[in-house]
């Protein structure tokens, strides 16, 4: 794999699979990740995986967001991405907000103040609307950022179930650009203007999509009794690349459909598959790659009007 091209860096927080940064990839941004944050053993195992076999550029992986060195990379990212914990605003939890252990905002909002990237994008639950939302928002502000955020959803996209999240994008307003440019120009809005359009155009596209069934308001969960849904009424090409965890030991590898899946008869119940609950606990945690991508391109644009 080639690292020697200069590309905007990425320095991602909570990493996951690495959801986000693949939703910059479909969304046209080209880039490298040049440290990952993530605590849970497990996928920290799974990120070396896919290092080792290629799938991924090899970067540090650091291990407590609240202990990381981030006086090393001050003025050296342009890209600042995370699904900071959910856990203190989901409304599945007992939104415990700045009382829960879990909430790890203040430590991102000190590590924006001494790295100063041009751009932040960050992901979290549609709780965190009426609780913390008005806060990191205002923090990115105070800190010298236009701030925007939005709701998307795995159904906008094509996905046979909503999983709604809350998207954040921050642009410096110290770049000495109005135009949201990165860093180095290799992802310069201004510059992609074309890129870019054909980008959005693609997902708009998607978003406007329907199934063949009706949807209903309450069909808003993963629909585990599913037979029916087979990618229906969706053209060929739009879902690129959806990527499936799965795999055996502790690596989980990736592999790609040009349909969603339908959704297995199982009841929320894998048996027979290897470290089965941190298999579930990572997805369960994960970002949707193209939601992440029409995020980022819908927010983007909203900042450069």
């Amino acid at each position: 794999m080639d690292i020697t091209k200069e590309l905007p860096t990425v320095l991602s927080f909570c990493s996951g699979y690495g959801g986000i940064e693949r939703g910059l990839d479909l969304a046209g941004l080209e880039h490298r990740v040049i440290a990952y944050v993530e605590i849970e053993a497990f996928v920290i195992a799974n990120l070396v995986s896919k290092m080792e076999t290629g799938q991924l550029p090899p970067a540090p992986i650091y291990t407590n967001l609240k202990t990381f060195p981030a006086h090393l990379f001050r003025d050296r990212v342009d890209l600042i991405t995370g699904g900071y914990p959910c856990q203190p605003f989901s409304a599945a939890g007992q939104r415990k907000g700045t009382d829960d252990p879990r909430h790890l905002w203040p430590f991102i909002k000190r590590h924006i103040q001494t790295i100063r990237p041009v751009q932040c994008f960050f992901e979290n639950v549609e709780g965190h609307i009426s609780l913390g939302l008005s806060t990191v928002i205002s923090d990115l502000e105070e800190d010298g950022y236009r701030a925007t955020w939005g709701i998307f959803s795995a159904r906008e996209v094509g996905a046979p179930h909503q999983r709604k999240r809350v998207y954040i994008l921050g642009n410096s307003k110290h770049d000495g650009s109005s135009s949201a440019e990165v860093r180095g120009g290799a992802c310069s809005t201004s510059n992609n203007t074309a890129q870019r359009q054909d980008a959005a155009s693609k997902f708009e596209r998607t978003s406007q999509l329907k199934s063949d069934r009706d949807i209903q308001e309450s069909d808003i969960m993963a629909d585990t009794d599913s037979t029916s849904w087979q990618g229906g009424g969706l053209p060929s090409g739009v879902h690129e690349e959806y990527s499936i965890a799965y795999g055996s030991g502790n690596g989980v590898r990736a592999e790609t459909s040009q349909q969603w899946l339908p959704e297995p008869r199982l009841g929320r119940v894998v048996n027979g598959c290897a470290d089965r609950v941190d298999r579930l606990r990572l997805l369960g945690n994960g970002v949707v790659p193209q939601t992440a991508a029409k995020a980022y391109l819908v927010l983007r644009e909203r900042l450069l009007k």
